[in-house]
């Protein structure tokens, strides 16, 4: 009889363990309490339009492809994606407009043009974050680095001699203001931080390297829309004969020492040998595993960022916009001072998401399908439907402005998500995105790693462990841990 492998959890990040597990020979079941596969990876069908509804920007595919090489199969036959020719369409009140173009000499020019930054200048910062991602990747990103053995490497040894350039102990904007002059282009790069729900006046330097995924590495969309990828892995673990429990929910994790035993659902006791988490982390301790200090442990650093998203159904096409737009806040600073304070800036940047600009089905011939949102602190118990309120009166008005017009009169039907939805539907510790937040030097090494000591067959994968939240991070938690979990005997 085969050893049974069980995943908690359909986030991108538990999908990729379960095809991982089962192809090194576990019986392999993966457990979800929602009716469908994929966590924040979801859609929303509104109004004759379809939504993604959480995360919408594809960088490192290559990821995802190896998961189908490793069963053996062509990914192009399952899943395919589109590069695009702009990574994002920036606008500032004062009527500027600056395409981030993949080309990344393209790119270097418009900035030029927009910004008066020099095409040298932005070519030797991107090549600055190349670097920082080929010192840090291979440590930081694909291994377990909080490992003693992980520190006898090469690559340890090559960022040791090269500490200084990882700007450890300096701020992200601390670092690019340092390389530009344009208040404009230190925005944009700014920016890189809410990636994982940080601040880039707080967050250390080395998160740089983020930029290089998008400017260096270029951006891609998949053709069905994100909800895509889903739906390719779901049908690859199906035919790796992973067993999906869809609205199945774990109601404990069973220990016996140092081992755990198995899980209890309303079906009763299932025995397992191997046990995967892709839960946010506190929850699973405090909810599954009712191990409250480590908890209160993880609890104790600061939590990320949340989001508060409108999907918008529109009445008309606004060929303004591009596939991923952002409508800078014209005071940066006083926005992430309001986040840090737990409330919302009353000109925050925005958002914009159209998927119908690459899935053209996404919307009605002539009408826009709008995923508009801002950063909003996680949950500490604000008056929601207050804030939710004047961010809408807010996100309007500014939109309005800017695109010269009266937006009110275009929404034709409206959904919203908040942060207590967000832990409602993901089990994400007050709705923050993406676990602890980075806006300390020291928060790589505190974020919860993708084993635990105490108990010999249990792992954790997922935007809240090591090595972080959104999609490539989360599908490199699923090999960090699945390469530490010995074969199936």
């Amino acid at each position: 009889m085969k050893e049974k492998a069980i995943i908690i959890g359909s986030g991108i990040g538990g999908l990729a363990a379960a095809i991982r597990l089962s192809l090194k020979g576990y019986e392999t079941h993966l457990y979800e309490k929602n009716s469908e596969i994929g966590g924040k990876i979801g859609e929303l069908r509104l109004d004759g339009c379809r939504f993604d509804t959480g995360p919408s920007l594809f960088t490192l595919p290559v990821l995802v492809d190896e998961l189908f090489t490793l069963a053996g199969e062509n990914p192009r036959e399952h899943f395919n994606y589109v590069p695009l020719a702009s990574s994002c369409r920036y606008f500032w009140d004062d009527g500027a407009l600056l395409n981030a173009w993949t080309d990344r000499n393209r790119f270097a020019e418009e900035a030029e043009r927009v910004t008066g930054e020099s095409r040298e200048k932005v070519l030797g910062f991107l090549d600055e974050c190349a670097e920082l991602y080929e010192l840090t990747s291979g440590i930081f990103i694909f291994s377990p680095f909080y490992q003693f053995d992980n520190f006898r490497k090469p690559e340890s040894l090559n960022v040791a001699r090269n500490f200084r350039k990882l700007n450890a102990f300096s701020t992200m904007h601390g670092v690019i203001s340092s390389r530009f002059k344009s208040p404009k282009l230190v925005q944009l790069f700014d920016r890189y931080a809410t990636y994982n729900g940080s601040s880039p006046y707080r967050a250390p330097g080395t998160l740089n390297v983020i930029a290089h995924l998008e400017h260096n590495m270029g951006a891609f969309f998949p053709e069905g829309g994100m909800r895509d990828i889903i739906k390719a892995l779901e049908k690859l673990a199906v035919r790796c004969s992973v067993s999906l429990h869809n609205g199945s929910e774990v109601r404990s994790v069973v220990r016996d020492g140092s081992r755990i035993t198995g899980i209890e659902t309303d079906d009763g006791f299932i025995p397992a040998s191997v046990v995967i988490s892709d839960v946010d982390v506190i929850s699973f301790y405090r909810k599954l595993l009712k191990e409250e200090k480590p908890a209160r442990r993880q609890e104790k650093q600061e939590r990320s960022t949340s989001a508060l998203i409108f999907y918008w159904s529109m009445k008309r096409r606004f060929e303004e916009l591009d596939l991923h737009n952002i409508f800078f806040s014209s005071d940066y600073p006083g926005e992430f001072r309001a986040l840090r304070r737990g409330k919302v800036a009353g000109d925050p940047t925005v958002y914009v998401f159209v998927s119908s600009r690459v899935v053209p089905g996404d919307a009605p011939a002539g009408k826009d399908n709008w995923f508009v949102m801002i950063n909003v602190p996680y949950d500490s118990g604000q008056d929601w439907e207050q804030v939710k309120a004047s961010a809408r009166e807010s996100i309007i008005n500014k939109l309005s402005s800017r695109l010269g017009c009266e937006l009110r009169e275009f929404i034709a039907a409206e959904s919203v998500l908040d942060p207590p939805l967000i832990e409602k539907l993901t089990a994400s510790n007050r709705g923050a995105l993406y676990g602890s937040s980075s806006n300390s030097p020291f928060s790589a090494f505190r974020r919860h790693p993708n084993v635990r000591k105490k108990y010999e067959n249990l792992w954790f994968v997922g935007g809240s462990v090591h090595p972080g939240g959104g999609i490539p991070l989360c599908l490199a938690s699923a090999k960090i841990a699945c390469d530490m979990i010995p074969p199936a005997g």
